[in-house]
């Protein structure tokens, strides 16, 4: 496999394990707030929350808007998840604990957070090999650029492109388009790794770019999916498999 001339980056469960496993993720917050919630037990509270955090994230506009908002857009799923709770006639959880709970929940996910293995090795190796690389994440600009300076990845890139501090992001024809003209390449010439299926995968494949499809979880395309990725990487490290 020959060498791109350019490779764009996603961050979160590409570079980084941020996101992936929600659902273990509220099921150890639901425990830690064992008291508060009773009589409802921590299983069933996390179910609910994984169930309004699916609603909550396909909908696109509260997805633009709560990948901003973290804290809040959190906070709005477990008070969704409360009052499905509570639709049987069982006592209703309040908003300040949703808040609570929200806020522990992003200082879990911030605790958890790590660089994926070989991340820094795979990035340094395209690099110097003269590929132009560009970093293009989603989300808050004080926090994602938190991250970036975090797992040192600031000298890494050529161009880093974060949602919050351009006015636009993925899936928005215009991210990919900004990222390319930033490295001075055309979409043929370009790679495209990221986890999320319609970013990283549908969206840039209809510009041209090869996309990869980092599957972080390991359980392979979506029974449904009908996205097909150029490629389908398990590790980081996969990406320097064969090139030229």
């Amino acid at each position: 496999m020959t060498l791109p001339r350019a490779i764009l980056f996603d961050l979160d469960d590409t570079l980084i394990s941020a996101y992936n496993r929600p659902d273990i993720a509220w099921h150890a917050i639901a425990h830690e707030f064992i008291d508060d919630l009773h009589p409802h037990v921590p299983a069933e509270v996390a179910a609910a929350v994984n169930l309004s955090a699916d609603m909550f994230w396909a909908d696109p506009e509260r997805h633009r808007v709560g990948r901003l908002q973290l804290i809040d857009a959190r906070a709005t799923i477990l008070a969704d998840a409360f009052l499905a709770l509570a639709a049987g006639g069982r006592p209703r959880l309040g908003e300040p604990l949703a808040h609570r709970m929200a806020l522990r929940y992003n200082a879990h996910r911030e605790e958890q957070m790590h660089l994926f293995e070989g991340a820094h090795h795979v990035v340094d190796t395209f690099r110097a090999r003269g590929v132009l690389l560009a970093l293009i994440t989603n989300g808050a600009a004080a926090p994602q650029r938190a991250k970036v300076t975090r797992f040192d990845l600031t000298h890494r890139f050529h161009h880093i492109q974060i949602e919050g501090e351009h006015g636009f992001g993925k899936p928005e024809e215009r991210a990919y388009r900004h990222a390319l003209s930033a490295l001075g390449v055309d979409a043929a010439d370009t790679w495209m790794v990221g986890d999320n299926l319609e970013w990283e995968v549908v969206a840039p494949q209809q510009l041209g770019i090869h996309a990869i499809w980092h599957d972080v979880v390991g359980e392979g395309l979506p029974p449904n999916s009908t996205a097909r990725p150029d490629r389908i990487i398990r590790s980081l490290p996969e990406l320097l498999t064969g090139i030229a």
